[in-house]
């Protein structure tokens, strides 16, 4: 299984969709909502990201709702 969080906003209908699209896969998920959290906010900033969603996938990162990319690393 693999290990993936996906960095999320209140306000971003992009998150929404990502988080939905991994639901319906049945994959397991850490949600970190980079306004309530702020440490969060700092781990996306280290990874050089200033906008939501970020899905990393086993230590890959992937900017935004990037489906081919997504599913080309969960092997779905």
């Amino acid at each position: 299984m693999a290990n993936v969080v996906v960095y999320t906003s209140n306000t971003c209908p992009y998150c929404v969709t990502a988080k939905e699209y991994l639901q319906e896969k049945g994959i397991s998920f850490v949600e970190k909502n980079i306004q309530t959290d702020k440490e969060a906010r700092k781990e996306l900033m280290a990874m050089g990201h200033m906008g939501v969603p970020v899905i990393v996938i086993d230590g890959e990162e992937v900017v935004g709702f990037d489906r081919p990319k997504i599913d080309q690393l969960l092997g779905l």
